[in-house]
Order: structure tokens, then sequence, then C-alpha cells
């Protein structure tokens, strides 16, 4: 067939995309896994000798192609079910390149109604693994990621060519839906495009590069640049496209339009590495800030190509770049370890190798920050899913996370990126939930910090489901084991500043199982993450509405947990004081945004040196009849912070051991809230505090966090 030569349009952008290997870009982007070491090649690229290799449209007009080896070609039939096998590629060169490589290429081509089509994509390495380059057809094969310095040519019409393109990858054996992770700007929720969600199960395929906003929030929607789907799909034709789809969903999903076209033809490309990295930053990653308000961030490797003498790091903020070149050791080795400010700013990160013949730029790490790391765990007050109402106004670049969230045991193994924070869906790459996010805003507003949150909760769980394998800490059939992945991929595991616990509705009011399991976890966490001291980790509880959900006049969980502050040494939050509740869970309003106000302001206390009055929840400390007649009782409490009592809260009281009801409830200066009974409660044992379901009345400080429910407080 005769090679397609440059539109009119494209033969402009032509001379910027040649030699964009050497010129522009080559970007590694560098997961958990590690690169692998060995020599590069220096001599010409494969194809340069068998060049029948590579007899492709892209290297016909694409000079950029010259320093890469293709690695695989297939030519796509119009149908195929390979799930769980290896393609028939026409030939298959990875091992050329499997000691390692650093920018990895893709040329598609169709021939059919609209003519000879093709396009070019160059990117950083999703892997460092050459044998996964190919068609993703085995159960773990999932890349969903952003990859920086996407090069794109294409002879299509609607394409945007260029180099330095913002990307994102979408590359898996399995089913997926139309929900979106909120990570792409402009991704639709409805439609099949950029940033659709990918189901645990296999069974049609995905292997679609599109090009979208520089980060998020953009204004860009995404836009397609090539896409081969439903290979893993019995019986289905493929579905194929270069561009977004004109009709139809834009990525191609269920085209099935194979047989429209008289040649499929993808070939896959590597540039062969000149270094390995064992030490580098991941994109958006955060770094814990240290007592010297930044963080190291060390970057190192070695040289395995002879012809390079020097590497440079080039580090820019804004308007301000610092460059250091490393020369290179007699044994091939280069280490920096610059810092980073712990500030509203974030770094990027360019790398280049030096040497007269092979000078190119090898790894590029975009939104570098430093800052503080949150855990949140529990079950679904945990989750703060979106109920009612959008907190989508409290997303900030400079709140991150670090995977997902999800159970699934394979998605989450394949998840290991820096993502930045979400609060509006779950369970997707980057959820942190409402009040998550609500926490993260006050604390990067007012101190003007970075913030990382991971969240490990899952909705409607008992205490037993969060506890740790000891034999296997890591086990990822374990929520403990997934979290506890997250952290250490994530290289924070010993840098967690506070850990927000919100767990117990499932428990069903069994107090004794509860304060067991989470004792257990407690004593996990404080051996893992680090012991509550002051410059350790602090461990937040909050003290549930309800045991089960729905049943406000249990409490004797709760009553447990209350005493947590003094036997375990936790810090208790309160959910008493938000009306926005359902019997079991919160709306966005009066709900997960005040807790996110008052988990604020008891770590800004804690851990920010923030104000310390009004901040507290309102805890009692003793209980005595205050009058001889005993139809009065005053409740001592532990802080002598002024309180509001809303009219009617004396409903919420009871005094146990009689069938006397409060009447009124009054504060008194000095920490003292006095019950006035409807009759003398001789045989009293004690006095409870149960609160109720959804709105008020409430008994609250300052803040707006509500008196902590308790059960049965002795009368003296």
């Amino acid at each position: 067939m005769p090679r397609p030569h440059l539109s009119p349009g494209l033969r402009d952008a032509a001379p910027r995309l040649r030699g964009v290997a050497l010129a522009a870009a080559g970007l590694l982007l560098l997961s958990s896994i590690a690169v692998v070491s060995g020599p590069a090649a220096a001599a010409s690229p494969t194809h340069a000798v068998d060049r029948a290799v590579d007899d492709t449209a892209c290297a016909a007009n694409v000079d950029g192609t010259a320093d890469f080896t293709p690695v695989l070609s297939i030519d796509l039939p119009t149908r195929a079910s390979w799930l769980n096998q290896t393609p028939p590629y026409t030939f298959d060169r990875t091992d050329t390149v499997a000691a390692g490589f650093d920018r990895v290429g893709y040329c598609l081509e169709l021939d059919g109604p609209a003519g000879p089509q093709w396009a070019w994509t160059a990117m950083e390495p999703f892997t460092a693994d050459a044998h996964r380059l190919g068609l993703p057809t085995r159960t773990g094969e999932i890349t969903r990621q952003r990859v920086n310095d996407l090069d794109v040519a294409s002879n299509v019409p609607g394409v945007t060519t260029g180099a330095g393109l913002a990307g994102y990858l979408e590359m898996w054996p399995n089913t997926y839906s139309t929900g979106s992770s909120r990570q792409i700007s402009g991704a639709s929720s409805t439609s099949y495009d950029a940033d659709d969600t990918v189901n645990a199960s296999g069974g049609y395929g995905s292997f679609q590069v599109h090009q979208v906003g520089a980060r998020r929030p953009a204004l860009d929607a995404p836009r397609t640049v090539l896409a081969v789907n439903t290979f893993t799909s019995t019986g289905a034709a493929l579905s194929l496209g270069i561009g977004s789809a004109p009709t139809g969903h834009p990525d191609w999903t269920f085209a099935g339009n194979a047989g429209t076209f008289t040649q499929r033809r993808l070939t896959v490309y590597a540039r062969s590495s000149v270094l390995t990295l064992d030490q580098h930053p991941q994109d958006r990653q955060l770094y814990s800030r240290d007592a010297t308000n930044g963080a190291t961030v060390p970057v190192s490797g070695a040289v395995t190509d002879p012809r390079v003498k020097a590497v440079q790091l080039t580090i820019t903020s804004g308007d301000d770049e610092w460059t250091y070149t490393a020369p290179v050791t007699d044994r091939r080795e280069f280490s920096f370890r610059p810092r980073i400010d712990a500030t509203l700013r974030d770094y990027r990160f360019a790398l280049r190798a030096l040497g007269a013949q092979v000078t190119r730029r090898v790894a590029v790490w975009e939104g570098i920050l430093a800052g503080d790391v949150y855990v949140i765990q529990g079950q679904s007050n945990a989750v703060a899913a979106t109920y009612q109402g959008s907190s989508a106004g409290e997303e900030s670049p400079f709140i991150r996370s670090y995977g997902s969230p999800t159970a699934d045991p394979v998605l989450s193994a394949a998840d290991r990126r820096w993502n930045y924070a979400g609060s509006e869906v779950t369970n997707q790459p980057g959820s942190i939930g409402q009040w998550g996010i609500r926490m993260a805003r006050r604390i990067v507003d007012t101190y003007q910090v970075p913030v990382a949150i991971l969240n490990g909760a899952h909705g409607g769980q008992p205490i037993s489901f969060f506890q740790r394998n000891d034999a296997d800490p890591d086990d990822i059939r374990t929520n403990y084991g997934r979290l506890r992945q997250r952290l250490v991929g994530a290289g924070v595991l010993g840098d967690v500043r506070g850990l927000l616990w919100y767990q117990g509705e499932s428990d069903n009011d069994q107090a004794a199982v509860h304060v067991t399991g989470f004792t257990a976890l407690l004593d996990d966490w404080r051996a893992e993450l680090g012991a509550d001291i002051a410059e350790g980790t602090r461990y937040f509880v909050y003290q549930v509405r309800t045991s089960p959900c729905g049943n406000s006049t249990t409490g004797a969980l709760r009553e447990a947990q209350r005493q947590m502050g003094d036997t375990l040494g936790v810090t208790l939050l309160s959910t008493n004081g938000l009306s926005g509740h359902d019997g079991c869970h919160y709306a966005w309003e009066q709900g997960y945004r005040e807790m996110g106000d008052h988990t604020f302001a008891v770590v800004a206390r804690d851990l920010y040196h923030g104000p310390a009055q009004g901040i507290a929840p309102p805890n009692p400390s003793t209980a005595a009849f205050s009058n001889p007649g005993r139809t009065e009782i005053t409740i001592q409490l532990r802080s002598d912070d002024p309180l509001t009592v809303e009219p009617g809260a004396a409903a919420d009281f009871r005094v146990n051991g009689t069938a006397v009801t409060v009447t009124d409830v009054e504060y008194v200066t000095g920490g003292q809230l006095k019950l006035t009974l409807s009759a003398p409660a001789d045989g009293a044992t004690g006095v409870s505090y149960l609160s109720h379901l959804r709105a008020g009345p409430w008994i609250v400080n300052a803040t707006g966090s509500g008196l902590l429910t308790f059960q049965n407080l002795p009368i003296t």
C-alpha cells in the first residue's frame, strides 16, 4: 500500500514533530514498579537494520520514530476473543528493549471509507515491563493514568497534533462503564470517553489514548487520539477509530466497525533508555513535610549508556527555576537530593542525560508537593458519599490522594498512582469523601500547606472487617492490607499526621465487641503508623450517631466510644449537632460540611497550634443532685466553654432507674448543665443523654459541635 503523506495542515506541524524524541521530550513516568536496569544499545535502532519490520505510515511521515525500535505489530482481525491469551502478533521484539526503555510509541493505521488514516503517539512508559506494551489481554493488566509530554501526529482532520501535550491512557481487558473518577476535566459520566470506570471483570477490552487538559481543573474537554476496543469480547466486532468518533461514543466503544476497514494495523514502539532510576518522584506526589517545613525529593540512578557524561536536573515552580548537574561517577551513578517547600506551590522536575551524541530529556514529573498526610477509615460515614448537596467547590489542586479505596483486590493493585483528591464519587482514584475534602480545604486555606488524604473506608461493615492479617499485613484481600499497600506505595506509611475513624453502626450496639476490635486495630496502627506522642500520629475517633443505623435509643456502644478518650488516649469527635441527618447518613449542608468544619477545628488545635476555646465536643465529667429534694441534677463538663442549649433539648435526657423525666436544661457558667426534673428522682442510678435522629434541638459549643452521648453517668 502506498504510504500516505501529510495533509497540508499537518505539514506545518511536521518540522516540530521531526526528531521529537531527541529534542522535545523523552519522558519517563515511573510507577511503583522499578525500572529494569541494564546496558542500553548505543548502535542504530533495530528497524534501521531491518527496515521491512517498520513499513508504517508513521515511519514515513514522522522522523521522530527513527529513535524508536518497533517491538510489536499486529494486523487486527474483525473479531477477537483474546481474554487471557496472547494476541497473534506479526512480530514480537520486546526482548530487544527488555533492558530498559524511556519512551513508548504507537502507530495505528486504518484504511476504509475515508481512505488511508494513521495516527502516531509517543509518551512516557506506563510500565517497566516491555511485554506489557501491547494490547492488555490478561487479568490485572489495567492502566488508567495521565501521561505527560504526549506527542501526536496524524493525517485525520480534527486530531490535534503537536508535542508536549497532556494525555490519558485507558488500557485494560475488562468491561467498563461510563462513570467518571473526575480526574479529567470535561469527561462525561454518561458517554464513553476518557476517564471511564473499569469494572472488575474482563470481557470487552480498551486500548485508548486521549488528549486532556494539562491539569485538573482545566477547561479542555478530552479528545480521543486512537482507540482499539472489543478485543477480549466473544463474538463482537472490534471497535476502532482515530480521533473522536463523530457519532455515538467519542472513544468508539460499541462502534463495531472493524469490518469497514481493509487495513487495521497496530505497531508498538519503544525507545531504549540510557539510564535507570532507583529513586524519583511520581506525578502529583505529595511528600510528607518535615520539621523544617519542607521535604527532600531524592532522584538517583545509574547511567547505562557510555555516551552519557553527566545528568542534569531542572526544577521549576512558577517563575523560579533551579538547575543541578551531576557528573557520572566511575561507578556510573548519579544522585540529587533537592528540597522543596511545604507551601501552596507545586514543582516540576525534568531530568536530562548529557553527552555529545545522546543529549535527551529522559524523565519529567509534574505537580510535586510537600505537605501533611491523613488517613480516613471506617464505614459509610467515613466514605462520606454524596447523598444530598455538592462538595465539588471544596476540591483543590493542593489536595491529593493515592490509589483507590475500591474493595476489589485486582483493581486496587492496579491503581498505584497519585491523584487529585475528589469528593463527589466513591471507589474511584482519589476518592476521599465529603467531610474529608472540607477538612482538607480548611487546612489548605488556613495554614497554606498542601494535604493528602488516603480514604480506606468501606460501608456497612463491622469492626472485624477492618482487622489486620498479622501473618500477612499486606494481604490485599483485606481492607487493612489494601490501605497498607497504598500507604507503602505512596511512601508515607510512617509519616501520617492523623488518622480519623468513623465506625460502629454495623456493630449493632455491641460495645464489648467494638472496643475489643478497635483496641486491636489501634495497637496495629500505633505500631505501623506511629505512636500519638506530641510530634507523632494522632488518632481521632467519631462517636457515631446511631448503632445500628436508624436507632438512637441504644447507648452502650456510644458510651464505650466516649470512654475511649480516657482508656485508649484517642481524641473524640462528636456527630451530635448535625441536623442534616437522614437516620444514618448526612447531607452536605448541616451534615458532612459541618462535620468537616468540626474536624478541622480539633485537628487545627492539636496539630497546627490553632485556637482551643470552644473546640472540644462537650463531654460530661460528673453528675450530682444539686438540691435536697432531688429534683435537680447538675452535670459538670470537662470544659468551661460556653454552650448553647436549644429549646426542647431536655427530651433527649433520661434519668436511669426512675420514670422521672427532664423538663428543662440550662447552661450554667463554669461548665455546668443544670437539669430540672419532673419529680424527685429517688432510686435514680444515673443520667443519660442519647441524642436523637435527624434535625435538632441540640446542645452545642461555639464551633457547633454537640454534647457527646453518654449513658448511665453515675449521680453522686
